[in-house]
């Protein structure tokens, strides 16, 4: 029902619109200034800083997962780091957000990852549920912590 496909360099204008559906879903739509231009030079540039998989039913792109490398140096191994999973409205609950969780955990245990790992609003039950369902077990003793704009900048300018 559903094919899922590395993402190609000219699926940048449709990963944007996703990144965009995704924030407006979230709320969070003010947030992202993604430019095709700024996706095409981390994804795709002599650097690739993330991976993208693209899902699509009867060639209709019906969602994306992006993911990159983090580095466990408990573990002594590398791990994945899910973004964004994003599955459009109109095809959710058809086994699409399970079918990326199950290529990204594949993708793990072929890299010789030690984890996969993921970041959910609090508030986004539905995700939270789906979650619990895949074996997933929140993180409790550990808070994310951001350095963005002004204050990333203002302690980069400290730097020796």
């Amino acid at each position: 029902m559903f094919t899922l496909r590395p993402a190609a360099e000219t699926d940048v204008p449709v990963i944007r619109r996703l990144i965009r559906e995704l924030a407006e879903y979230e709320r969070l739509l003010h947030e992202a200034v993604v430019t095709e231009a700024d996706l095409r030079a981390n994804l795709f540039g002599p650097r690739p800083h993330a991976e993208v998989v693209i899902a699509e039913a009867a060639s209709q792109v019906a969602g994306f997962a992006l993911f990159f490398h983090t580095y466990s140096t408990f573990l002594g191994k590398p791990g994945l780091y899910i973004e964004d999973v994003y599955v459009r409205p109109e095809y959710r609950r058809r086994g699409l957000g399970t079918a990326f969780f199950r290529r990204l955990a594949r993708l793990a245990v072929e890299r010789e990852c030690g984890r996969l790992e993921w970041s959910v609003l609090d508030w986004n039950e539905p995700a939270l549920r789906f979650y619990r369902k895949l074996g997933a077990v929140p993180m409790s003793d550990w808070t994310v912590q951001r350095l963005v704009g002004d204050d990333l900048r203002r302690l980069a300018d400290e730097a020796p």
